[in-house]
């Protein structure tokens, strides 16, 4: 590395958030990014570690770390630029909303604060928009073949890129009024602001990818139209379906899946219909059941709303504040996390499991909770909750939001229609080369492998391309 003691002269800083009092009233990013000077620094905090964890265990881009953090100090922008592009098409967006397991599996993190490589990385393709390095690059020929992509979040934006640029004809189809999918209209723009998913597909455009949106491929578009006219389909629709809440006083109003939620106030900020039940947070007692990525998302945006207080019930155990000794380095750590969403108005229960929803006038009033143990059966098996006795307990709740998982893709005629096999949890499947059961028509992403990090998703897009580049004949390609 450039600086081969900077990781013992200079402590890690982050580059913070907005205030809190100033960021609860809007929808902007909350985060702020490094300057040129503090970028500089902290890259040279990455030390010559001889087995780059970060890359090989952390990233499930394998993403090359220790290079472009050594360029990053050497200010060599478009360098550093390339050497990130080379294994993610998509910094802009993992450098804003990724959990950064690189980081949990940097080698100085075993006894110091990790580099701040999740930042390093924005910081590296922000720098490159303002100074015109990352421009539209059209592929300089073209293949006879054509693919479409069904759905246009992490996964299919991924496919979609590696095919483009590599001279396929690619039309990616969108049910709804924009592209981006879960970048859209799942995570709120104080995460992730729509400007930079817009930017990104007007690069795509440029370049000669042909986004078709508000079209449901199934209902307006059917499999045969799709197998006709292209050489290749990729199924790329997420795992929509949420995990529900059968419990007594689940048909009462106020009752809502996070994602409903979510999506609406996107749409919202973005001006577009609210065709369905409005939903909002104002002057209400919420509670959120779920304590994910998605929990907090509900907490951020119930804040900005105006609710009058919100409560996340998580029925697993708290978990300890550092890393635990049954996941050591370089593992992901199953310890406590606290977003910023968090530390804007929350309180946060854990071991908590709710028994029933409590209504006044056919709307929801209360939460009937207890509180549970978890009990490790003799044979070894999976923990199971276990009610403690005598600790009952009501929770007043105007508003509650579901956020406990996704159980697989949602409802789909045109997985029906192909007939596509399915695993048993519902998820469709495929072979090593990300073929599904009917010729021609491949799979990637959470529709094959179940609700993960977007960053997961993005790997298997281009995964996902490069098999449909080595399956299409070669006269095709």
């Amino acid at each position: 590395m450039g600086k081969e003691r900077g990781f013992m002269e200079i402590e890690r800083r982050d580059p913070g958030y907005r205030p809190v009092e100033e960021r609860v009233k809007d929808y902007r990013a909350v985060e702020r990014q490094f300057s040129s000077t503090q970028l500089v620094e902290q890259a040279t905090r990455c030390m010559d570690c001889g087995i780059p964890f970060c890359c090989s265990t952390g990233c499930p881009l394998a993403n090359v770390i220790p290079e472009f953090n050594d360029l990053v100090y050497k200010e060599r922008w478009q360098d550093a630029l390339d050497m990130l592009l080379l294994t993610n098409p998509f910094p802009e967006f993992t450098g804003r909303i990724c959990p950064a397991p690189c980081e949990t599996s940097c080698t100085l993190g075993i006894n110091r604060d990790p580099v701040a490589i999740r930042q390093i990385e924005v910081s590296i393709v922000e720098n490159a928009f303002r100074r015109g390095l990352l421009e539209a690059e059209p592929p300089s020929r073209r293949h006879d073949a054509r693919i479409a992509v069904v759905g246009s979040g992490p996964a299919g934006l991924a496919t979609a890129d590696v095919l483009n640029r590599h001279g396929y004809n690619v039309v990616v189809f969108e049910k709804n009024r924009y592209p981006g999918g879960l970048l859209r209209y799942g995570i709120p723009d104080f995460k992730l602001e729509k400007w930079v998913v817009e930017r990104r597909i007007k690069l795509m455009e440029d370049e000669g990818v042909v986004f078709e949106t508000g079209v449901d491929v199934g209902l307006d578009l059917s499999s045969k139209y799709l197998l006709d006219r292209f050489d290749a389909v990729v199924l790329s629709a997420g795992a929509e379906k949420p995990r529900d809440l059968p419990i007594p006083g689940r048909d009462l109003e106020g009752i809502h899946f996070a994602m409903d939620f979510l999506s609406q106030q996107n749409r919202r900020i973005s001006g577009e219909e609210i065709k369905s039940e409005e939903i909002s947070a104002r002057d209400k007692h919420v509670i959120v059941i779920g304590g994910g990525d998605t929990g907090s998302d509900c907490v951020g945006t119930s804040n900005r709303q105006g609710a009058t207080g919100v409560t996340q019930l998580e029925i697993l155990a708290e978990p300890p504040e550092n890393r635990p000794a049954e996941t050591p380095w370089p593992l992901w750590p199953l310890s406590r996390r606290d977003s910023s969403s968090h530390k804007e108005g929350c309180e946060r229960r854990w071991s908590v499991q709710t028994e029933e929803f409590v209504g006044n006038q056919g709307r929801v009033s209360k939460l009937k909770c207890c509180e549970v143990e978890w009990d490790t059966p003799q044979d070894g098996g999976r923990p199971v909750p276990r009610k403690v006795k005598g600790s009952d307990f009501l929770l007043p709740a105007d508003l509650v939001f579901l956020s406990m998982g996704f159980t697989g893709p949602a409802t789909n005629k045109l997985v029906d229609d192909l007939e596509l096999q399915l695993d048993p949890r519902g998820n469709i499947q495929r072979d090593g080369d990300h073929r599904t059961s009917h010729p021609g028509v491949f799979v990637a992403g959470d529709m094959t492998h179940g609700a993960s990090l977007v960053v997961r998703a993005i790997n298997d897009g281009v995964q996902t391309a490069r098999s449909v580049m080595n399956c299409l004949k070669p006269t095709d390609r």
